[in-house]
């Protein structure tokens, strides 16, 4: 059987001075490029800057942006939890693109007071409309306990653990949704 060669984003999805999504996402990548069964890239939707939803002024960004997401067969969203559901900028960056990230995979990593397990059901809705299979491992980072001060990240040596698993489900579905988009 010819292996399938998947190439997954990590997505940060914060933009916020001071944000602790760089630490986790690449905390998770390190994690997968012990893996060989996919490349994995950190995509910061901070490094594309997009403009609000329907701004015609900023077409290139939002065109550069539907490249990306459309050359990735899976996603692992980075999200933080805020009043209970994903950031805004996490929120627009979906709503620009849509085509680009139909038949595709994802899991998520969320982190916040609670673990940002509002964020990550909040997320899922919206993966859902935009025909992205979540898969069911999330790996939920406490701010009190996976962070030194809320702000060093620190993470429990268990969750590296999910990380493997979300990863293996993940690649499972993309590899799967591969032969769907072709």
């Amino acid at each position: 059987m010819t292996k399938i060669n998947l190439t997954i984003g990590i997505i940060l999805g914060s933009s916020r001075p001071g944000r602790v999504s760089p630490q986790v996402g690449e905390w998770v990548k390190e994690i997968a490029d012990k893996r060989s069964d996919a490349n994995y890239e950190i995509v910061d939707v901070v490094d594309y800057n997009l403009p609000f939803f329907g701004d015609i002024s900023g077409e290139k960004q939002v065109l550069e942006w539907a490249k990306k997401i459309s050359c990735l067969d899976a996603f692992v969203f980075i999200t933080a939890e805020y009043n209970h559901s994903i950031t805004g900028v996490l929120k627009n960056a979906l709503d620009s693109a849509r085509d680009e990230w139909y038949d595709k995979a994802a899991g998520i990593v969320s982190y916040g007071s609670s673990g940002g397990v509002r964020a990550a059901e909040h997320l899922r809705g919206i993966l859902a409309e935009l025909r992205i299979a979540d898969v069911r491992t999330h790996p939920a980072l406490s701010m009190f306990t996976d962070f030194e001060e809320f702000n060093v990240f620190k993470p429990a040596k268990l969750h590296e653990k999910h990380v493997n698993e979300m990863l293996d489900q993940v690649n499972s579905w993309a590899s799967a949704l591969k032969s769907v988009r072709n």
